[in-house]
């Protein structure tokens, strides 16, 4: 059961924001809140090149929320349009956006077909963290976040941004250390790529550690929940969080464009901004960003979290090249972040600075052919540089402030991803093969470094299918083949470390798509997923500051192996729209992070070690969207995930570090320029629990939300969010704050402007 709301002024307070949403819904029209103007487009939507109608193509009329999807014959009808000059805008897996301009005359219906043309697997604004063919069936649950939603989720971490979306939590330690958690997994089960490519930072490696990209920097967020090891190797087991830029231009219009942002937060005296412009010529393009954050420490219902402020600065500079069958770009980055790391609230003058920096060269190319069996190709590459010290800041009242670096992470890393893609052979549809490379050698230095250095090496083959069975029935597989080499590198602490450990493996996956009918939508994929350990899993012996724990590695750790399904159902009819998600997933030599109940002596940290064995994890999520009018909308998700260690001789363990159970709703007025809405997130008490790891209360929380949109000179956009409305002190059981005797933040005030130009 939830918590309970004891808070009379709480309750009443909810109660009277239900009941104006409701008053507005009564006075407003239940199916068109705009006046009538009987202004109608329809048409069909069509492959470019072979005229053939495309089903669920998304579309939009720009800067409106108006819009609808085609149905199974590629139909699409838009009524009581605007009067007025319109942009109707396409979108669909696989092809390129269109755009196609329409005079909208009242008491006038017009006939217009939009043509899209299929595009590159990843030179376009498709979604290619499911599938390599971008063929737009889908066979896992995932979510695409882009444009004003970006914005709604503005925040100074991913963590931040994507928790409460079904599926997805944080596990935080301060303002920029929040990694995403993906139905109870996160460091290096979870995968976070930067435009398809791994990042090359260490941010999966501790829960102190950060992702080297702002927020603001990014243009597209691809989330895909549950196993995607076929197409991205070991880290992938519990899903796969894609950040995409638009640092290298892979589409553009002649002249100038571009878009700045600014940004403020109350609860810890914030302050953001970002700028982006791009210059585009007929066949090359240019454009360059720069973003900057600055923090001050939290505050929370109990008073300021000391040391968690942060400053994060990040630039960089593109181009793009369209040439005929080529294309491509390079891109190269720069980014510097400064955070800090809370002591605990029994050292107040004690705290912990992590100072990292990343430069990064990114590249893609691409080509495509019309003769030959293997029609598109694309190469994409990372090569980066990224260093890190964990610093030790003392500062007595009467004394200067001191400090001392204890740890420095030095690393060197080339991700790349080879990809070709065919033409329509036998039974199989389009489909892929492809080949990876990952390399990396990381040093550690330090007096409080407790793991050796290591170097890494993997090479990888995969390919991906898909069969038609029938016109609504799909059939999807794909096998992944790893062979990866490591080996321990020697350093002050640890002068001997020579040992090495060579490792091949295989991922694979059977996935089905039916859409028996419009509106109805059933997926589902079995897959075997693996990981190796980290250089931490394995080599750890040591006090770590940053996190707080003494870490004791496992040598004999062997690979994680899973085997899990996922099953979804989606279902849209009138206003409503449907998602319902089951996943289970099984694991072999699953390694967990548990405390040993000793303490070491000289740091006076509690120890932890590194434990192998048996795992399951399985759940659901549900979430659904009501369309009660053209202007109010309410959505409403839940999600519960259980992690259990399996005995063969003993009772079963909970897992640490799960999320509780969730229900999340949001409830929205949009009066075309204007907007408002109101969430409230009820979570329920954590009391399944791992030996040693404390029960955690359930707890409610208010925000509300406000936005106007200004359209003239470029379009933009002004939102007011206030998080935490209440002011509630609480404890998330996923965070490491908590840990420290620290509650979570409280009333927060955070306004955000966009300038698209």
């Amino acid at each position: 059961m939830f918590l309970g709301l004891k808070n009379c002024f709480m309750f009443r307070s909810i109660l009277f924001i239900l009941v104006f949403f409701q008053s507005l819904l009564a006075f407003s029209n239940p199916v068109d809140s705009r006046p009538p103007t009987d202004a109608n487009v329809f048409g069909h939507v069509v492959d470019a090149a072979s005229g053939e109608h495309l089903p669920f193509v998304n579309l939009v009329v720009k800067g409106t929320r108006i819009g609808t999807i085609t149905d199974a014959s590629g139909h699409y009808f838009l009524t009581n349009l605007p009067e007025g000059p319109l942009v109707i805008q396409a979108s669909s897996m696989g092809y390129a956006v269109a755009e196609v301009a329409v005079e909208a005359v009242a008491k006038t219906t017009q006939e217009i077909d939009i043509p899209l043309s299929a595009t590159s697997i990843t030179l376009s604004g498709v979604t290619l963290t499911a599938s390599p063919t971008a063929s737009g069936f889908r066979y896992q649950p995932d979510a695409v976040f882009m444009g004003e939603e970006i914005q709604r989720r503005s925040e100074p971490s991913f963590g931040e941004m994507l928790n409460g979306q079904p599926g997805v939590a944080m596990r935080s330690m301060g303002s920029a250390p929040a990694r995403p958690v993906i139905r109870g997994m996160d460091g290096d089960r979870i995968l976070v790529l930067e435009n398809g490519e791994r990042m090359g930072d260490i941010s999966e490696t501790s829960a102190d550690h950060s992702i080297s990209l702002d927020p603001l920097a990014a243009s597209r967020v691809e989330v895909i929940r549950g196993p995607a090891s076929l197409l991205y190797g070991s880290s992938a087991l519990g899903g796969v969080i894609n950040l995409m830029t638009t640092d290298i231009p892979d589409q553009w219009d002649p002249g100038w464009s571009g878009v700045a942002s600014l940004q403020a937060a109350s609860m810890n005296r914030m302050g953001a901004g970002f700028a982006r412009v791009a210059a585009g010529g007929e066949e090359h393009a240019f454009s360059a960003r720069m973003a900057w954050r600055q923090a001050g420490d939290i505050t929370t219902p109990e008073g300021r979290i000391a040391g968690t402020s942060m400053r994060a600065y990040d630039g960089s500079l593109g181009w793009g090249v369209d040439k005929g069958p080529w294309l491509g770009g390079l891109s190269f980055s720069l980014s510097d972040q400064a955070f800090g790391i809370p002591e605990g609230a029994e050292n107040p003058e004690e705290e912990v600075e992590i100072r990292a920096n990343r430069m990064a060269l990114q590249g893609r190319f691409g080509r495509s052919w019309q003769d030959r069996s293997f029609d598109q190709a694309q190469l994409r590459f990372n090569l980066s540089r990224f260093e890190q010290d964990e610093v030790e800041l003392f500062k007595p009242a009467d004394a200067p402030e001191e400090e001392a670096i204890g740890l420095s992470y030095e690393q060197y890393a080339l991700s790349s991803t080879l990809t070709l893609q065919h033409k329509p052979a036998g039974v199989l549809d389009r489909g892929a093969v492809g080949f990876s490379w990952n390399a990396q050698q990381l040093d550690i230095k330090g007096d409080e470094a407790y793991t050796p250095g290591e170097q890494r090496l993997s090479v990888a083959a995969f390919s991906f299918e898909e069969v038609p069975l029938s016109n609504t029935l799909r059939l999807q597989f794909g096998l992944r083949l790893d062979l990866q080499h490591s080996r321990a590198l020697s350093n002050q602490r640890f002068p001997d470390a020579d040992l090495s450990r060579t490792s091949f493996n295989y991922s694979g996956s059977l996935g089905l798509n039916v859409r028996p009918f419009p509106g109805f939508e059933l997926g589902a994929q079995l897959a075997r997923s693996h990981r190796n350990p980290m250089v931490e899993e394995l080599f750890a012996d040591g006090a770590h500051l940053g996190a707080g724990v003494y870490e004791q590695g496992n040598v004999a750790l062997s690979d994680e192996i899973g085997h899990g399904g996922d099953v979804f159902v989606t279902w849209e009819r009138g206003a409503w729209q449907l998602e319902l998600t089951g996943f289970v997933n099984d694991f072999a030599n699953y390694i967990i992070f548990q405390p040993t109940g000793e303490v070491d002596a000289a740091s006076g940290y509690d120890i932890y070690n590194y434990a192998e064995g048996k795992a399951r994890l399985y759940g659901n999520e549900f979430q659904a969207n009501w369309q009660a009018s053209r202007a109010l909308s309410w959505q409403t998700s839940i999600d519960w995930v259980r992690g259990r260690r399996v005995f063969d001789k003993s009772p079963n363990e909970n897992l640490p570090f799960i999320p509780p159970l969730r229900w999340r709703n949001e409830l929205e007025y949009d009066f075309g320029r204007a907007w408002m809405g109101a969430q409230l997130m009820l979570v329920r008490q954590q009391d399944q629990v791992a030996p040693g790891e404390a029960v955690t209360d359930g707890y409610a929380l208010v925000g509300l939300q406000a936005g106007y949109r200004v359209n003239g000179r470029g379009r933009q956009t002004l939102i007011l969010r206030v998080e935490n409305l209440f002011d509630t002190a609480y404890r998330d059981h996923l965070s490491r704050i908590e840990d420290r005797n620290f509650v979570m933040p409280g009333r927060n005030f955070n306004l955000s402007w966009r300038w698209f130009f």
